[in-house]
């Protein structure tokens, strides 16, 4: 005799599995999609997230990453505020300045993992203008845009350094004009990224030799640079994903450290007029003035250590003459690290 009842039953199944497969409940099997804003073009220091990407990680994580070169931090923060991009990479200084001068933004990006334990700026001059100290600064005009993370910086160097900035005449151009006006004569000195005015200056014609640089972490300034960012409503709504992202992301930083000439190549798969030699010297160099840190080292990738971030907030509050008073807790959120242990990237 036919068992209509199990016939029944399974025609019911199936039925039932259609209909959910065309309900939005089916997006839960689906990766979570992930807009990812860097701070700037597709060049050797990026190498940490698009390795993260071609290499699976975040794919493993159920995320499925959009990376977009970027124009800046402050436009980093600001697209990530604006909820055009979920997450971004961007000085920790400018989400500092964003939090203080717009405190009733309804959407506050918050970071998650630092990446750069020290500021790559610096200020650069040539070795014939005989400029060898911060001292050597008084009376000379700097140059650098207005937005430059060294410029906005340079209150910070300039009360390290007991200097007197009303004896420093500034002149703002354009990025691409920042090397060539210090190779030209027409200022006396720049600030910007370690790992980006050096070759800029390399590619201008000036060896190693003739160029002088004063890193900001050598001279007394002591903050944080560059952090994944998140916007405030992708943080409470999918944050698993949040935490698979920077499990991925410390995976893919631990590659690029063990091998950093060989995560070029990732770099070259975006952008194919990439000079790779360049590229991998500017990576190495990111590592070795921002990322490799004493304090990285002994505490992990992607922590920071209250009482050094609580002095940068205030330091920074005052030399940006933020609107409002910015906690440190406004801009910054480490629960969502991996465990220590996994963070420990750092090669033997």
């Amino acid at each position: 005799m036919r068992d209509v009842g199990s016939g029944w039953r399974r025609a019911v199944a199936v039925a039932l599995v259609a209909v959910a497969g065309g309900m939005p409940g089916s997006a839960l099997a689906q990766d979570t999609k992930v807009k990812f804003q860097l701070d700037w073009r597709f060049e050797g220091n990026a190498a940490p997230f698009l390795l993260t990407k071609a290499k699976g990680y975040f794919a493993q994580e159920k995320l499925d990453v959009e990376i977009d070169a970027g124009s800046g931090s402050g436009n980093a923060v600001n697209r990530v505020a604006s909820g055009a991009y979920q997450m971004g990479f961007a000085d920790l200084a400018s989400l500092i300045e964003f939090v203080g001068n717009n405190p009733t933004a309804p959407n506050k990006p918050v970071a998650v993992m630092m990446v750069y334990d020290a500021t790559p700026a610096a200020v650069f001059s040539l070795r014939k203008t005989g400029i060898r100290s911060p001292a050597d600064l008084q009376g000379r005009k700097m140059g650098a845009p207005l937005f430059d993370a060294g410029r906005r910086a340079f209150p910070i160097f300039v009360k390290a350094n007991n200097l007197d900035a009303s004896k420093i005449a500034w002149t703002a151009m354009d990025p691409p004009l920042r090397e060539t006006m210090l190779l030209r004569g027409d200022v006396d000195a720049i600030t910007g990224f370690y790992f980006t005015s050096l070759l800029n200056l390399n590619r201008g014609g000036a060896k190693d030799e003739d160029i002088d640089v004063m890193l900001y972490p050598q001279h007394g300034v002591d903050v944080y640079s560059n952090a994944i960012i998140v916007s405030e409503p992708f943080l409470k709504e999918k944050p698993e994903a949040v935490r698979g992202f920077l499990r991925a992301m410390a995976k893919g930083l631990r590659d690029v450290l063990a091998d950093p000439d060989a995560s070029i190549r990732y770099v070259k798969e975006r952008d194919a007029l990439i000079d790779e030699a360049l590229e991998k010297r500017r990576m190495r160099l990111a590592i070795t003035s921002a990322i490799s840190t004493p304090t990285a080292r002994a505490d992990g990738i992607g922590d920071v250590r209250p009482q050094r971030l609580a002095n940068m907030v205030t330091q920074v509050s005052a030399a940006f003459e933020l609107k409002n008073p910015v906690r440190p807790e406004q801009i910054w959120n480490g629960s969502f690290l991996p465990p220590k242990n996994d963070r420990m990237v750092f090669p033997k």
